[in-house]
């Protein structure tokens, strides 16, 4: 286990708890990758949160919805960003930003879609 990013994690969990941007913001600040960090609260037992796509760890809230509506561009952006049928969140994530939307709002264009996102950034699913 690398203790420069053991120590980091310890700093930032409350309660036993990661968020997935204070695990991003730890990789980042280390220079290590997200999946490191990820497994590294796993080995510490600590649970991650707060998923960016919310697609987990927002206790009694709703997570994911169904869009109202999806833009053509971005069905036809997810739809091109799948891997064995399923959108990995890396891609998720830089969908949302070339279309200058949230990343919630990806996972729920994804969820009108039909389309399950895979391969979390940090290990979580």
């Amino acid at each position: 286990m690398d203790e420069r990013i053991a120590q980091a994690i310890q700093k930032r969990t409350p309660e036993g708890m990661l968020g997935c941007a204070a695990a991003f913001r730890i990789a980042e600040d280390l220079g290590v990758t997200p999946r490191a960090v990820g497994q590294t609260a796993d080995e510490l037992n600590v649970r991650l949160t707060g998923c960016q796509l919310r697609l987990f760890g927002h206790g009694d809230q709703k997570g994911v919805q169904p869009a109202e509506e999806v833009a053509p561009e971005v069905a036809q952006a997810i739809q091109e960003g799948l891997i064995l049928g399923r959108l990995p969140c890396a891609v998720a994530w830089a969908i949302a930003v070339r279309f200058g939307m949230p990343k919630s709002e990806v996972a729920n264009a994804a969820e009108t879609l039909g389309v399950r996102i895979a391969q979390c950034q940090i290990g979580a699913f």
